[in-house]
């Protein structure tokens, strides 16, 4: 007698399950599981390993492919700040630059990172690191379910930090010196653990800092230079969305999960392209919209042939789309694992997630045609 696989999504097809050559932006496409242990892996257009990194620790979120060709790693701090029960579930705060080798020539820690971050063209590192609202913010914070609220009476918030090489803090900022909670309402049925919570940090060609609010639903864009929040889009256009990033037309795409989507009962996700005034520019959804829904984590990213390629987080699904909506290559990480404990606990069975996939040209890898022919 055979068992049956009790992993719902590994008994569906996984690896390359569709290309169409003509039409596909091609590259490589690289992506960090959430259960890999520290796994980073770099797959060609046909779905083959072309390379592997293993880290030291545990993904904390994603992995991306720096202008040198060397990895930046988001990496998982085994001792992080623990702020509450749910936390370890998408903090950070371990930070490796690793050559194509695997050899790590920068390390940067920070217990109280959360989320994303964005390696800068300078070398520097901007990401978001979680702190206390002061007590008169922390009054201000509506909606939400106050009965999930911690017995120490503590709202986490964000702050938006930069560090140079040497690990030295060179610039901040505090979300609660510029956004009063009492205008940014957290969704029904989450608790208040941490206002706004932001999952997503970008940098526009013109200096702008994008930022996700997950637990609001919204984007802001900070100008570095004032502090000043300059546009808001929010529930009405997005609903507890991840990582935007600008295209080259200077609209902002993002993965928009679907969860509590105003006016809709049955959640979906979606690719979404609006401009600086929130008007929708694009859009991808499934024909059957709810076979495309990632409820956390999700990532989408403008190819330079005009397709769109799109991370589905939670069940490993990496697909590429052309301006009209057409599937032209999709791949389903096939490996499966349970998250280590304590995370188990709060988010059970076995896994092939990742944070966000990235997808880039073979120009942005010569060290990968150097080592083939070596």
């Amino acid at each position: 007698m055979t068992a049956v696989d009790q992993t719902t999504l590994r008994r569906r097809r996984t690896g390359l399950t569709a290309i169409d050559r003509d039409r596909t932006a091609g590259g490589y496409t690289l992506f960090a599981p959430q259960t890999g242990e520290g796994r980073v892996d770099l797959v060609d257009i046909e779905g083959n390993s072309a390379h592997r990194w293993q880290m030291p620790v545990r993904p904390g979120r994603d992995a991306v492919i720096l202008p040198n060709g060397n990895l930046g790693y988001n990496g998982s701090h085994a001792t992080s700040a623990a702020l509450y029960p749910a936390w370890d579930l998408w903090h950070g705060g371990d930070f490796y630059e690793a050559t194509p080798e695997g050899d790590i020539v920068w390390r940067h820690e920070d217990i109280y990172h959360h989320h994303d971050a964005h390696w800068l063209p300078n070398g520097n590192l901007l990401y978001t690191v979680a702190a206390p609202l002061p007590a008169d913010k922390a009054a201000r914070v509506t909606g939400g379910d106050p009965r999930k609220d911690g017995a120490d009476g503590i709202i986490q918030s964000d702050i938006l930090r930069e560090v140079n090489r040497a690990g030295e803090v060179v610039w901040e900022w505090r979300i609660w010196d510029h956004l009063d909670p009492a205008d940014f309402p957290v969704h029904a049925n989450f608790d208040r653990r941490h206002w706004p919570m932001v999952n997503g940090v970008s940098v526009t060609s013109d200096g702008l800092m994008l930022l996700s609010l997950r637990t609001t639903s919204g984007v802001v864009a900070v100008n570095r230079e004032t502090g000043a929040v300059v546009w808001h889009v929010g529930p009405e256009v997005v609903a507890q969305q991840h990582t935007p990033v600008e295209t080259e037309g200077g609209n902002v795409l993002v993965f928009d999960n679907g969860n509590l989507r105003t006016g809709s009962t049955s959640p979906f996700s979606r690719a979404l392209e609006f401009d600086r005034s929130g008007r929708v520019v694009w859009s991808y959804a499934d024909p059957l919209p709810m076979a495309f829904f990632s409820p956390y984590m999700g990532g989408c990213q403008r190819l330079w042939n005009g397709n769109t390629f799109i991370c589905e987080s939670a069940f490993g699904r990496l697909f590429e789309v052309t301006p009209e909506g057409a599937v032209v290559w999709e791949y389903v990480i096939p490996d499966f694992a349970a998250y280590p404990e304590p995370l188990a606990q709060f988010i059970t069975g076995e896994h092939n997630s990742c944070f966000r996939a990235h997808r880039y040209p073979a120009s942005a890898l010569p060290w990968l045609k150097e080592r083939a022919h070596g």
